[in-house]
C-alpha cells in the first residue's frame, strides 16, 4: 500500500516508516523534524521566523495584520509538494496540529488532504485538545497540567499545551474528528482520555527500531553515572526542576558514589549518543506511560526514571521496579529511589536487563507497524 505519514514527533513516524517498509509497503514521511531535535523525515518543511530579525518581523506582521508568517510559508511549501498529499491508501496524521501552523491555514491543509485521501486516521501523540482537556480536569492524579495548575513557570512556557483549549483550536479539533476514520494512541497518557470515544481504535504502543540500539550491560566498577537530559522549552512539563532538586539531595549523602551529566536542548542525534556511558537515566515525571526518549534508553540498557504507572504495569503484567523506576512528582521519593539503586548496584543490572528484554517484547517496529496497518484496515475493509 502506498502510505503517508504526516507530521513528526521523537521518530515515532520515521520508525513506523522503518516497519511498514520491511512488511513491503511504500511510505513517505512528511514533516518539521520535530523542531530543534532535527528528527529524520523525507520531505522536510521548515519555519523560517523562529529567530533573530526574522522572529522580530513575524511577531510584528502577527501584531498588525493578524497573518502568520510561518504559516504562510508552511502553506506554500505543502502546495509546492501537493502531489505527495494526494492519491494515498492510508494517511496518518501524528497530531491534530502536524503542521504547527494556525487552526484557519491547518484546516486548509487538512482539507486538500481529506479531499483527496479517503483514509486519514490520526495519532494521539504529543499534546491534542482531549488529553490536554482530560489533564486540565485534573482527572489523572498528576500529569503535564500539573505545574501549570500549580503555578511553576511562565503562561508562555506552557501556550504549546493551553492552546488546544482555545477557541480555534477547539473547533480544528472537530473538524479533524469529523473527518477521519478513526484515532489512535501511542501510549496510555493519551489512551486513558480517548477511553469510550466512539473513533477511538485503541492504542499501539510507541514504536522502536531495536537494531539502532546497542544493548550495554552496565559495568558498574567506579561511579554511578546519572544522565539528566532537559528541554529547555519543556523543563516544567517534563519535571526537570524535581530532578534537580532530586539530584541535589542526593549529592548530599553520595557524592564520592556518583557522576551527574546534564545536557540542554541538543539535537537527536548528539542526544542519544551523549547517554551511552550513563547507568541512569532521567526522563521525565507528568507521565503514566514511557515515550521515545525513554523507550530507547531501556532498549539500550539503562535505567530509566520515567511514566511507569499503574496502569501501564497492569496492562503489561509487570512489577514495580521491575523494567523502570516511576518518577512521581516528588523530589523526595526521586532520591530515595535514586539512593537505592546506588546502593545496590545489582539492582541496576537486573532492571538493565528487564527493560531491553520488555523493549523487545512490546516496542519492535515491525510489530508496531503490523498493529497499525490491523487498525488501519479493519475500519477500511
Amino acid at each position: 500500500m502506498k502510505i503517508l505519514l504526516v507530521g513528526e514527533y521523537n521518530s515515532s513516524h520515521h520508525t513506523l516508516k522503518e516497519g511498514l517498509v520491511a512488511l513491503g509497503h511504500q511510505v513517505t514521511v512528511v514533516g518539521l523534524g520535530d523542531g530543534f531535535k532535527k528528527r529524520k523525515v523525507d520531505v522536510n518543511f521548515v519555519q523560517p521566523y523562529t529567530s533573530g530579525f526574522k522572529l522580530f518581523l513575524k511577531r510584528f506582521i502577527y501584531k498588525l495584520f493578524k497573518k502568520d508568517l510561518n504559516s504562510q510559508s508552511i502553506k506554500r511549501q505543502f502546495f509546492s509538494n501537493q502531489a505527495v498529499f494526494q492519491g494515498n491508501d492510508i494517511v496518518q496524521l501524528v497530531n491534530e496540529n502536524s503542521f504547527q501552523t494556525v487552526p484557519e491555514t491547518e484546516k486548509e491543509l487538512l482539507g486538500f488532504i481529506f479531499k483527496n485521501n479517503k483514509n486519514v486516521f490520526l495519532l494521539s501523540c504529543g499534546t491534542d485538545h482531549l488529553s490536554v482537556k482530560y489533564a486540565m480536569e485534573e482527572k489523572f492524579s498528576y500529569s503535564i497540567a500539573t505545574p501549570y495548575l500549580e503555578k511553576r513557570g511562565t503562561e508562555a512556557q506552557f501556550q504549546h499545551m493551553t492552546q488546544y483549549l482555545t477557541p480555534a483550536f477547539v473547533d480544528l479539533h472537530h473538524y479533524v474528528f469529523k473527518n477521519i476514520q478513526g484515532v489512535i494512541a501511542s501510549d496510555f497518557d493519551y489512551d486513558i482520555p480517548l477511553k469510550g470515544h466512539p473513533k477511538y481504535l485503541g492504542m499501539v504502543p510507541n514504536p522502536v527500531n531495536l537494531s539502532n540500539f546497542k544493548y550495554q550491560l552496565p559495568n558498574i566498577e567506579g561511579k554511578v553515572v546519572i544522565f539528566h537530559g532537559i528541554n529547555t522549552n519543556n523543563y516544567y512539563k517534563k519535571g526537570n526542576d524535581i530532578f534537580e532538586k532530586a539530584l541535589a539531595l542526593v549529592a548530599e549523602t553520595h557524592s564520592e558514589k556518583i557522576e551527574i551529566v546534564t545536557v540542554r536542548s541538543v539535537p537527536y542525534a548528539e542526544y542519544i549518543k551523549l547517554f551511552d556511558n550513563c547507568h541512569i537515566l532521567l526522563d521525565q515525571v507528568f507521565a503514566y506511560d514511557q515515550g521515545f526518549n525513554a523507550l530507547e534508553a531501556m532498549a539500550k540498557g539503562k535505567v530509566v526514571f520515567t511514566g511507569a504507572e499503574q496502569e501501564f504495569l497492569d496492562y503489561y503484567q509487570l512489577a514495580e521496579d521491575q523494567v523502570a523506576i516511576n518518577a512521581l512528582p516528588d523530589a523526595q521519593q526521586i532520591a530515595a529511589k535514586l539512593t537505592w539503586l546506588i546502593d545496590n548496584p545489582k539492582k541496576i543490572i537486573e532492571i538493565s536487563r528487564n527493560a531491553r528484554a520488555f523493549v523487545e517484547k512490546e516496542h519492535d517496529h515491525i510489530l508496531a507497524a503490523k498493529r497499525y496497518f490491523e487498525k488501519w484496515t479493519m475500519d477500511v475493509g
